[in-house]
């Protein structure tokens, strides 16, 4: 009995066209997009300045520019920690400056706004 090699794996290896291989495309780091540095204004301890008590988010400008306002009228709320916080004017008077407005960030002591 004779054993007859017919279309053996060297055959047919050879004679398959090669598969394309797929690279990966390399990541390309993106530089990271910088805001343009708007400086805050910062508080000089006048009466007349009030300050953020606390780190957070203002969630709501009550007041305008000018507007008078009454001791213990609210002008403003800042939300920390899930928690709305209400800041009240000091003092009566008209308000002179808003330096925030609504979804700005605030760190404890950054200057809110100014009553004359």
């Amino acid at each position: 009995m004779e054993i007859e090699e017919v279309g053996g794996m060297k055959d047919n290896a050879a004679a398959a066209p090669p598969v394309p291989t797929v690279q990966p495309k390399a990541a390309t780091p993106k530089a990271p997009v910088e805001k343009p540095s708007v400086p805050k204004p910062i508080a000089t301890g006048a009466a007349n300045e009030v300050t953020s008590p606390l780190p957070g988010t203002i969630l709501n400008v009550v007041v305008k520019e000018g507007q008078s306002v009454q001791a213990n009228d609210l002008v403003m709320i800042v939300e920390a920690m899930k928690m709305e916080n209400e800041i009240v004017a000091p003092v009566n008077g008209t308000i002179n400056g808003i330096h925030v407005k609504k979804g700005d960030s605030v760190q404890a002591g950054d200057l809110l706004f100014t009553l004359v």
